[in-house]
């Protein structure tokens, strides 16, 4: 078997170490890629510091978004070539996952990337966007089971009804501040208020720019204060997705606060990946979906620790930070 360079987790609490792993082969329906870029996110220090449920054995390779080109394709994939240039949320387990030179990629979780997307931007966009589209389209219990905009009689279904975003707009609240007013408003948001405020001075403000009962809430951060506010800030009858556990102390009845596993991987959800991977791909052409603005961390597979480290310290603001894994020495 071929070998690739793989950034290694020893154990809960233990620090990465990159080495060797062999390059698999694709089964049925599978992709072999070789990944340019690869994004960091929250999670991946999280599982770092205090593991995963999905992670079951150590060591481990992790890592949750990439993007590359196609080496090998598995039987019964019709819709790949070698060549493409794809990107793709990755499932788990170390053959998938994006923090080494090569990863196996289900085809149904793939999508080709636009001529005017780098591989860089390619690999900023999955995670966030992925737990949205769950939330919101994936049947019940994942999602809410809305019927999607690129779905006919979707497109403009729920025009007019206002959804609060605890978090902003893009890599599941990553960046999102106040300071970003202008980077969230040329995302698309209508409105940016700073999530600081108190929950009262957030109704005002609200209140100021609708009269529209408020029955959507969708928390990208999910720490329990967010959480809070942003159950006190919807109608009765109303609901807060979550990407964390819920933590909210004073519930009433008369809300919903639900959890969302922001993956296409879960069997539930994988019509759904292949219905919107291509639309995704397609809205990105079309400028309607806008990629993350990126910052390359230097070193390759060597600089995730630090990049990782800045995103624990809460050091990073309206970017994403992408590793080349064929850069490491």
């Amino acid at each position: 078997m071929s070998t690739q360079q793989a950034l290694w987790l020893p154990g809960i609490g233990q620090d990465f170490a990159v080495g060797t792993k062999g390059i698999d082969a694709p089964g049925p329906g599978e992709l072999l890629v070789k990944i340019i870029s690869s994004g960091l996110n929250p999670l991946d220090w999280k599982i770092q510091e205090s593991g995963f449920i999905f992670v079951k054995s150590y060591p481990a390779v992790i890592g949750e978004e990439a993007a590359g080109t196609v080496e090998a394709i598995g039987e019964g994939v019709t819709d790949f070539k070698e060549g493409d240039r794809v990107f793709f949320q990755a499932n788990i387990g170390s053959k998938f996952t994006t923090f080494q030179q090569y990863c196996i990629v289900i085809a149904g979780s793939a999508a080709k990337i636009p001529e005017n997307i780098s591989f860089d931007q390619a690999a900023s966009v999955q995670v966030g966007i992925i737990s949205f589209v769950v939330a919101l389209y994936a049947q019940q219990p994942e999602g809410l089971a809305h019927l999607a905009p690129w779905l006919e009689g979707g497109n403009g279904k729920y025009a007019g009804q206002p959804i609060i975003i605890m978090g902003g707009t893009s890599t599941v609240g990553q960046y999102a501040s106040f300071h970003n007013t202008e980077l969230l408003s040329s995302l698309g948001a209508t409105h940016v208020l700073d999530r600081k405020l108190s929950t009262a001075a957030l109704k005002d403000a609200i209140a100021k720019i609708t009269s529209t009962p408020i029955t959507l809430a969708f928390d990208a951060i999910s720490l329990p204060d967010t959480q809070q506010t942003a159950h006190d800030i919807v109608n009765a009858g109303g609901t807060v997705i979550t990407v964390r556990a819920p933590q909210v102390d004073n519930k009433s009845e008369d809300k919903v606060v639900q959890q969302v596993i922001g993956t296409f991987h879960t069997p539930p959800n994988r019509e759904l990946s292949k219905s919107f991977m291509p639309v995704l791909s397609q809205w990105l052409a079309d400028g309607k979906i806008k990629p993350n603005a990126i910052e390359v961390v230097p070193g390759g597979l060597n600089g995730v620790s630090s990049g990782l480290q800045r995103l624990k310290n809460n050091l990073v603001s309206g970017k994403k930070l992408i590793v080349r894994p064929w850069e490491t020495v």
